[in-house]
């Protein structure tokens, strides 16, 4: 359970990064202030620049018009790395040193003196020079900011004719030197042709090579060859063709062949007979009908179709033998010319491995010879109608003009983020601050770090309640700390308690009158003993003498009973310090104070003892362990933890029982929480007040 207390304490919520701004506002605004004072002075300091921009179009190096393109494509292709690589050409040493020589920009800069070295007036233009591409375009902005308006656009338009020019001088002296390097290539070409051309012709006349042809490319025993090739398909065509038809003659019967010689062959009596034969047999139709079979015209058109018959079937039987001489010539001759060509080729490839062997290499190697030097001379006539042609690789858009209206400073924009900027620091030191310091700020700190309950929340500038009135806002916090006293772990407010605190100016003699004060007006018989020798102030908030108290009781000058004094609180009654003697050695003794206390407890319901701070002295230690109970005033963020803990530890130590602490002198208008805290009590109060009012 402890340990997830401790986990839950530690968890920084948002408000507590507000009550650390909150609490140190001071130092925000005082940063922020002079942060933005800073920023706008040093604004209102810097000259005016003016920008002036020209806008250029960039493509790839290309004539406008390429007359040795099939066809011209509207669409080029994207090269993502060109117009990068020309904002670096813009911004070269190369570029910007032609602009300082044609506007004599190092004269010009010197104001009348001695003319700037190169190098300074290139690393300014260089930096009033801002190269950038307009979004969604090829367009590049050349865009120059200085002092002089007029001379910005100067310059911006120098510099994108320099750039233009370069462009173009760049492409012509790519091109006339490509001209010149093909110029050479192509004479060097040109001899080797001609070698080639040499040893071909002496090949062919040390081997009496008969050919034909452009440069010999064809011998004559390749035409011999190709030619029988030829006369053997047509020959092999021919006896196919004539074997196929006498085939089918050879398979169909008399009758069959009659009907189907037209289909057959187109021999023009066959087709003239079978066409007589249909036509008789129309007429023989249309007689037998009317007239019978024994009529006379009948008996001759049938002896007419018989005779008829009788001739085609003699004609077909003669083209049947005919047909059957041709398939035997046509075989005969494709015989002979497969056999003649037999022997040709292997004539023929014998002769071209040894002798032709020399010859072809030689032809091949002049026809590569030819193809290189044909286009060598091709790509330089190109090149030379390609330099003629114009082409314009830079054009420009907009020229730059004067800009009157200065681009910076930007004392608006300036402000802004000096505001910004200044609160940021002022947070930053302002959570730096806190992160040095290590005081108690808050009432969990007190309960985490002490391990004790917080009794009592007293705020700022916070009087002794006998000058402010028993009607004070204030008194509430205070009735509120005796209230939480009677509630703590022994179980009452009345006894005697010792008000300690780890050093001095903690506000422990205020908190411990006021306490007695308001035990005092709830009826309580209450003896307030100021127990620190040292710097008693007691007697000065009641308006007493303190010539005889506490040290002449301990040291048995005087009876107790004479060195209490009643004050002007009724109820209340006050033992001064007295004077601390020379030798203090034996004053406190713990006997003495023990029997003082216990013999003051039968007379007084309350006794609140003011001590001397526990840190450096031994007397409060000594005055608290006698006490039923001890109060421990801790001032809001002043001293740092290590010595609240030593404190609490010397108290442990002694056995004195703590019964809480008091967080005292809080800035209720720093710290929220608190705030709402003490507005609550004071609302409370005055509405209290009122309604006592209205009632009497």
């Amino acid at each position: 359970m402890s340990n997830e207390s401790e986990q839950q304490s530690s968890t920084l919520h948002f408000l507590d990064y507000w009550r650390v701004i909150r609490s140190r506002k001071e130092i925000v605004l005082a940063v922020a202030i002079l942060v933005v004072l800073t920023g706008t002075v040093y604004t209102l300091m810097l000259p005016n620049i003016y920008a002036s921009s020209v806008r250029i179009s960039v493509s790839e190096d290309a004539p406008e018009i390429n007359p040795f393109a099939a066809q011209q494509s509207y669409y080029s292709s994207y090269n993502p790395y060109f117009l990068r690589t020309q904002f670096e050409i813009l911004t070269s040493k190369q570029i910007l040193y032609e602009v300082l020589n044609r506007l004599d920009l190092q004269q010009e800069w010197a104001k009348g003196g001695e003319k700037l070295p190169r190098e300074v007036a290139h690393k300014i233009l260089a930096n009033s020079v801002d190269v950038f591409q307009q979004r969604d375009t090829s367009l590049i902005v050349i865009s120059v900011k200085r002092d002089n308006p007029e001379e910005a656009a100067d310059i911006a338009n120098e510099l994108a004719d320099v750039y233009r020019d370069s462009r173009l001088d760049l492409a012509i002296k790519s091109a006339r030197g490509a001209i010149d390097k093909i110029s050479e290539a192509l004479s060097e070409q040109a001899i080797l042709v001609e070698k080639a051309e040499d040893e071909v012709q002496k090949i062919r006349e040390d081997s009496n090579l008969a050919v034909m042809g452009a440069e010999g490319q064809i011998d004559v025993g390749d035409t011999e060859l190709s030619q029988l090739t030829s006369d053997r398909i047509f020959a092999q065509k021919q006896m196919i063709e004539k074997k196929g038809l006498l085939d089918i003659l050879d398979d169909l019967e008399d009758e069959d062949l009659m009907k189907r010689a037209s289909r057959i062959t187109f021999d023009q009596f066959v087709m003239n007979t079978i066409q007589q034969l249909q036509d008789i047999d129309v007429e023989l139709s249309s007689l037998d009908a009317d007239f019978g079979a024994n009529h006379p015209e009948v008996r001759r058109y049938t002896l007419q179709k018989q005779q008829l018959e009788q001739s085609l079937k003699n004609h077909l039987e003669n083209l049947r033998l005919s047909l059957e001489t041709e398939y035997l010539i046509a075989k005969n001759e494709f015989e002979s010319l497969d056999q003649t060509l037999s022997s040709a080729r292997a004539e023929t490839i014998e002769y071209h491995g040894s002798k032709y062997r020399p010859y072809r290499r030689a032809l091949r190697l002049l026809e590569s010879e030819r193809f290189i030097y044909d286009q060598l001379k091709a790509k330089h006539r190109q090149e030379i109608i390609t330099l003629q042609v114009p082409r314009n690789p830079v054009d420009i858009i907009d020229v730059a003009e004067p800009n009157r209206r200065p681009v910076s400073p930007n004392l608006f924009m300036n402000v802004l983020l000096s505001i910004f900027v200044g609160m940021g620091a002022g947070v930053g030191l302002a959570y730096f601050i806190e992160y040095l310091d290590t005081s108690i700020k808050t009432a969990d700190d007190v309960e985490r770090i002490l391990g004790l309950p917080v009794l009592g929340l007293i705020p700022q500038k916070v009087r002794p309640l006998i000058e402010e009135g028993p009607d004070s806002e204030h008194a509430e916090a205070y009735r509120v700390l005796r209230t939480n006293l009677a509630f703590t772990e022994g179980g009452s407010h009345r006894g005697a308690f010792s008000v300690l605190s780890s050093g001095a100016g903690e506000g422990k003699s205020t908190t411990c009158f006021n306490l007695a004060f308001v035990c005092a007006q709830q009826g309580e018989k209450v003896l307030l003993i100021d127990a620190d020798l040292r710097r008693p102030v007691q007697h000065t908030i009641l308006g007493v003498s303190n010539r005889f108290g506490l040290t002449n009781v301990l040291l048995r000058d005087v009876p107790v009973e004479e060195a209490i004094k009643a004050t002007s609180v009724p109820n209340l009654h006050f033992l001064p310090s007295g004077r601390l003697p020379r030798t203090s050695l034996g004053v406190l003794d713990p006997k003495r104070i023990g029997e003082l206390i216990s013999s003051l407890k039968t007379k007084y319901d309350v006794v609140l003892i003011d001590t001397p701070p526990l840190v450096g002295i031994s007397d409060s230690s000594i005055i608290a362990k006698e006490t039923d109970g001890a109060i421990i005033v801790v001032q809001y963020r002043k001293y740092p933890r290590d010595m609240l803990m030593k404190a609490k530890a010397m108290v442990e130590t002694l056995g004195v029982n703590v019964v809480g602490a008091v967080l005292n002198n809080i800035n209720v208008m720093r710290d929220d929480y608190y705030y709402y805290y003490h507005s609550y009590y004071s609302d409370y109060y005055h509405s209290s007040q009122s309604d006592v009012s209205e009632d009497v």
